[in-house]
């Protein structure tokens, strides 16, 4: 086979099997390592296939995102150790967003004890999580209700924040990698989150390594446009590898084994 009839035997064989290891292919298609792992490389920089450990599997569409009761189930350690992270950028007097999401909830006990922060958000949990603390301004910006999400989207979100200056905006994300960059599957989250990074001195992406390979319909930013990514070091290594080549600065955090 050629090696565009060869990379299309590769997709079909993923459909099917969803992973495959390196050997496994050299088998089925009677070729070379390398032969394989420049067939992985080629289809991995068109975003159809992401390298795993040994292997290879399909990018995966994420046509909808769990409610965000289920997300804070999910990846408890990782959120928490990327919030300890982000939380040690924030100093005293600044103004901070924080994006709806469950790993930028648990920067909220991180950050009580800051002298003069404005927290501005979109989240009602972290609203209600602050209410108690009279020592921080706490801004929400109004906006139409994602029930899902438990947080404000659309054009009425993207209005108030282009009205607002904040020092760093902590950005949520169902789905990321370096070649469709930042997504969602949700539509009415994209003018919000594109606003935030006009108005937003720095932009930091706080995701877990579990959403890499992922991605929506709808592209919020390529990687390189945020100043930040904090991750967790499950990472895969060849994915890190290609993030950084493109200049993208990564944070990744040990989380508890």
């Amino acid at each position: 086979m050629i090696p565009d009839q060869r990379r299309e035997h590769i997709l079909k064989l993923l459909q099917e099997r969803h992973v495959l290891s390196i050997n496994e292919l050299t088998s089925m298609l009677s070729v070379s390592h390398m032969t394989v792992r420049r067939d992985i490389q080629a289809l991995e920089n068109e975003g159809k296939v992401l390298s795993v450990t040994g292997g290879v599997r399909l990018a995966a569409r994420l046509k909808s995102e769990p409610s965000y009761l289920a997300k804070a189930q999910l990846e408890v350690p990782a959120k928490r150790a990327i919030a300890k992270a982000a939380a040690r950028l924030v100093r005293e007097n600044f103004t901070i967003f924080l994006d709806a999401g469950t790993s930028t909830l648990q920067m909220v006990p991180l950050l009580t004890d800051k002298v003069g922060l404005t927290v501005v958000t979109n989240d009602f949990n972290v609203v209600g999580h602050l209410m108690e603390y009279p020592n921080i301004e706490l801004i929400h910006t109004g906006g139409v209700i994602s029930h899902a999400d438990h947080s404000s989207v659309g054009q009425f979100t993207a209005d108030f924040l282009s009205k607002v200056n904040v020092d760093i905006a902590f950005m949520a994300g169902s789905s990321w990698d370096i070649n469709r960059g930042a997504t969602t599957p949700s539509e009415p989250k994209v003018v919000a989150k594109q606003q935030l990074m006009r108005i937003a001195s720095k932009t930091v992406l706080t995701v877990d390594s579990t959403k890499y390979g992922k991605f929506g319909t709808f592209r919020v930013a390529r990687l390189q446009q945020f100043d930040l990514i904090i991750s967790d070091d499950r990472l895969n290594k060849a994915a890190v590898e290609e993030i950084r080549e493109q200049d993208v600065r990564l944070e990744l955090v040990a989380t508890e084994r």
